[in-house]
């Protein structure tokens, strides 16, 4: 029974649990302000001081069980036990609502024993991934490697215009068992078709915009889950579903961690024919994991020793507006006081202290013009710092530029409204530093991956990039099918081959590690042991996990997918990306070794067991060791495996069976 725990404990993942990391900083009782209520000379009331460290708890852990500013009991209860009923009318909070809420929580609570599988001709490194698969399965997979370390996300999802595709219930009474057996998406080994599941959101749906809301809910939720608490998220949207956008991430990310409603210009001159208003802009909301922390970067402007009239124009220019501000300053034997161009009196721009300072610093200049005398203060150079404003410039450019660049690498027509790449790294350098992990989960065309590796090259950072498109199928009748694609990730994967191909074209002393591993969802490799079988067939199953591969590990391509589930599972990333495997021979053995943190190596082998292998693993002293039940053969198996176990122990190796 040993290997099939430990089998357990390595392959399972409760998506309720999180994961500690060494940036969360967690509220705590001493950071709370005193009780303001509490009279002079007497102690803080310690109920509201505790209930006030929970709320300031769950709103970094679980912002949607806060209502009101209060923490909603219900809401955690839901949390907690997924299954709870829906309360009364009268219990109700505010919330946005929609039909099939429940059923999109629920969801999020769904795990999965599903894995990435590397594409055979991935390089040994690679500092960027691109996963073609549904991305709400691929984020449940991340989670156990990725929780709380990307610095950026920016996803550009469907709009809803009623043209949309996108995966969603329609019908919000029928179990999902009922939903797969009634539209048949399963496959004959009993795996989802999750391509089928792509459907089209017509407006003549009765649950147009929930079906929207359901499809968004999950995977914002467990986005959020992988953002640091420094991180930021920032979606593409448009007016059909900008309101319940902001709303929506309100509850998830908590409406104190709302940083702002971009207004990005991403069309040119007039658009449409319509009798009411032209509409040629877009919104980017952003919001962070926890606006405390985020620090985002500021506008320099360089002001090279300009002048500016000292006399205040334009409003409140009146001596009566600020009567402090009327005096006369003194400078080169002139008295002059603050006239108006008309003869009336005005007021200086800085109370008298300021001038006198001012003009002992001779940062001020006596003018005179047609026999009036004016005075200037003259501006050092110096560089000026400023937010960001909320309307994106319009040299970040629109959607034309996006496709001009599409036009450029040969794939003209294969999407209408590609974002620029400018307008990604615009908002990369809000906040992404040259070592930070950005995700995108809409990858569409892949402009993501084009704005880092490009902001990489511009100032020799080594940012990471990790993409997810569906496999989505394209129209026959569209450009991209006739040119040979016949889904959207086929135009990711070209379109990010074509960029490094021009980018190590035009800077090959850069680019020399330039690449992007490819991984594709997948079904385990592994056996998942079933809770649901009959006390009489227990030894039968028992049996069955005496291999708890599902193939033999024979062939070196079938080895590395292993390897790489259990990377991804054990927490260490993807293989070849974060986590960077090498396969030596040892004993005769394939032993594939991986460099940890704390730079000890954690070795893996899914060949029959050898007690060689036990010497060298004595000499080497890593980290920990993985091996299979099924490397364990004979008569002796157990034996074998019980004296690896003690001595590997005696020398403080982990040692973990499959």
């Amino acid at each position: 029974m040993e290997f099939f725990l430990l089998n357990q404990r390595v392959m399972g993942y409760n998506m309720n649990s999180q994961q500690p990391t060494a940036n969360s900083q967690q509220p705590t009782a001493n950071s709370q302000q005193p009780d303001a209520c509490a009279a002079p000379g007497f102690s803080a009331d310690a109920l509201k001081e505790r209930a006030r460290t929970l709320t300031a708890l769950l709103r970094q852990a679980a912002p949607e069980a806060i209502s009101d500013g209060q923490i909603d009991i219900r809401r955690l209860q839901q949390l907690l036990k997924p299954d709870q009923p829906d309360p009364p009318a009268a219990q109700e909070h505010y919330e946005l609502g929609w039909a099939g809420k429940a059923a999109a929580r629920r969801e999020i609570q769904q795990t999965t024993s599903d894995t990435l599988l590397p594409d055979a001709g991935n390089p040994p490194q690679a500092p960027h991934m691109l996963i073609e698969g549904e991305n709400l399965q691929v984020l449940r997979i991340l989670q156990k490697s990725y929780y709380g370390k990307v610095k950026m996300i920016y996803i550009d999802p469907p709009y809803n215009t009623g043209n949309d595709s996108f995966v969603y219930p329609d019908d919000y009474s029928e179990t999902l068992a009922e939903y797969q057996r009634r539209t048949g998406d399963k496959n004959e080994a009993g795996f989802l078709n999750r391509q089928s599941l792509w459907k089209k959101n017509t407006k003549e749906n009765g649950h147009y915009h929930s079906a929207w809301l359901s499809m968004m809910y999950p995977r914002l939720y467990l986005a959020r889950n992988l953002l640091r608490d420094d991180g930021v998220i920032f979606i593409s949207i448009d007016d059909n579903e900008a309101a319940n956008l902001k709303l929506l991430c309100d509850e998830i990310f908590g409406e104190e961690n709302f940083i702002c409603n971009f207004i990005w210009k991403s069309k040119l001159g007039k658009v449409g024919t319509t009798k009411t208003i032209s509409t040629a802009h877009e919104y980017i909301i952003c919001y962070s994991r926890n606006a405390e922390k985020v620090n985002f970067s500021m506008l320099e402007k360089q002001k090279d020793g300009r002048k500016e009239n000292l006399r205040q124009w334009g409003q409140a220019d009146r001596k009566e507006d600020r009567p402090s501000m009327f005096y006369p300053i003194e400078i080169q034997g002139v008295e002059v006081l603050p006239i108006k161009d008309d003869g009336s009196e005005g007021r200086w721009r800085v109370g008298k202290e300021t001038a006198l300072n001012l003009l002992k610093n001779g940062e001020l200049e006596l003018s005179v013009k047609n026999d009036k005398y004016q005075i200037y203060r003259i501006f050092p150079n110096n560089v000026s710092i400023a937010a960001h404003g909320s309307i994106v410039s319009e040299e970040v450019g629109t959607t034309a530029n996006g496709a001009k660049l599409l036009r450029s690498l040969g794939m003209n027509g294969f999407f209408d409204y590609s974002k620029p790449v400018s307008l990604i790294k615009f908002l990369a350098n809000f906040n992404v530093a040259c070592n930070d992990l950005v995700l995108d989960f809409f990858a569409g065309s892949g402009t993501t991956m084009q704005a880092v590796m490009e902001l990489n090259l511009e100032d020799g950072g080594k940012r990471q990039c990790i993409c997810v498109q569906i496999p989505e199928k394209l129209e026959e009748n569209s450009e991209a099918y006739q040119a040979g694609y016949r889904s959207i990730a086929d135009i990711t994967r070209a379109r990010i081959a074509k960029v490094i191909e021009k980018l190590k074209k035009e800077q090959p002393e850069k680019t020399t590690g330039l690449a992007c591993a490819q991984f594709t969802l997948s079904p385990s490799h592994f056996r998942q042991w079933r809770t649901d079988v009959k006390e009489d067939q227990l030894h039968g199953q028992l049996e069955i996990f005496r291999q708890s591969e599902k193939t033999s590990p024979q062939t070196g391509h079938a080895q590395t997918a292993m390897l790489a589930e259990l990377l991804l599972k054990m927490g260490l990333g993807a293989l070849g990306v974060q986590a960077i495997a090498k396969s030596e021979t040892v004993a005769g053995l394939t032993v594939h070794r991986v460099l940890l943190n704390d730079n000890r190596e954690l070795w893996l082998c899914f060949e029959p067991y050898q007690s060689a292998l036990k010497d060298e693993i004595a000499k080497a002293r890593p980290a920990q060791v993985v091996l299979l039940n099924s490397c364990f053969t004979g008569e002796k198996a157990d034996e074998q495996l019980a004296n690896l176990q003690l001595e590997l122990q005696g020398l403080g190796i982990a040692l973990t069976v499959i």
